[in-house]
């Protein structure tokens, strides 16, 4: 779960049916299994030569009521990179455990319903996130906003759909009149189709929010186009000098201005 590299503690996450089975190679004879969802510490072990690797803060998420929902075992092991390559070796001779692809615990997240696809996106984008809009619009996303809004414009649909069959179905039955029937029944489909047009208008400001902006300063000789582009990165990015000319390559600096991600070149 950890990016590699030096830290003060590194996760190790282990997800499946061979969750529990590890932690128990790893452990001493006799150990009992952590209780669920709380931390403690405990000694790990080489299952090979029983060699001390680390001691580490162990957590235990039994699924169906976990991230994946699977089984889930946590080792929040200290962060150096030979204890942390320890641990892995050590989990990879275990029967049943590999390592883990690109996101494949979001995937198997999804595939056991523990999330829909506009939660695994937002998931992505929160972790790639670079900027606070950024961070707030997948926020967002992952506490359900567009799943309501999209839940709740189905069910009008559906609705708006049975009143169309039951009247096709029974209207000539029950006497009733097309006009008084249907007229309510396009007012709501009206107004679920407004509010879809008025959400695909919005100027793609959640694309906008995700990728950034562009921005080029552009000007005669000596405008005094770096010195606005060293203000805005607030360092010397560019190098300023009275030499009409002196900056003829593009100098590019990222920013994040009122929480969106502006790429300035100058």
């Amino acid at each position: 779960s950890t990016a590699q590299g030096l830290g003060a503690i590194a996760v190790v996450r282990v997800s499946g049916a061979d969750a529990l089975p590890s932690l128990a190679a790893l452990s001493r004879k006799g150990a009992s299994p952590p209780k669920p969802r709380y931390a403690g510490v405990r000694k790990l072990l080489d299952p090979g030569t029983g060699e001390e690797l680390d001691q580490a803060l162990v957590l235990f998420f039994p699924g169906p009521n976990s991230f994946t929902g699977e089984d889930i075992v946590e080792y929040h092991c200290h962060g150096g990179v030979a204890i942390v390559n320890s641990v892995l070796a050590a989990l990879g001779s275990c029967p049943g455990l590999r390592m883990a692809g690109p996101g494949e615990f979001t995937r198997r997240a999804y595939l056991n319903g523990r999330m829909d696809l506009l939660e695994a996106e937002a998931l992505n984008d929160l972790i790639h996130a670079e900027t606070s809009g950024q961070q707030r619009q997948a926020m967002a996303q992952m506490g359900g906003a567009h799943r309501k809004l999209y839940q709740a414009w189905r069910t009008g649909v559906m609705q708006c759909l049975a009143h169309v069959n039951a009247f096709i179905d029974y209207g000539d039955d029950a006497g009733l009149e097309e006009e008084e029937t249907l007229s309510p029944v396009r007012k709501d489909a009206k107004a679920i189709e407004a509010q879809i047009r008025r959400h695909l208008a919005d100027g793609r400001r959640g694309e906008t929010l995700r990728s950034g902006l562009r921005c080029s300063l552009v000007g005669p000789p000596n405008a005094g186009k770096s010195s606005l582009l060293n203000s805005l990165a607030a360092r010397p990015a560019a190098i300023v000098s009275s030499i009409p000319g002196t900056t003829r390559d593009v100098v590019q600096v990222r920013l994040e201005i009122a929480g969106v991600a502006v790429q300035v070149e100058d």
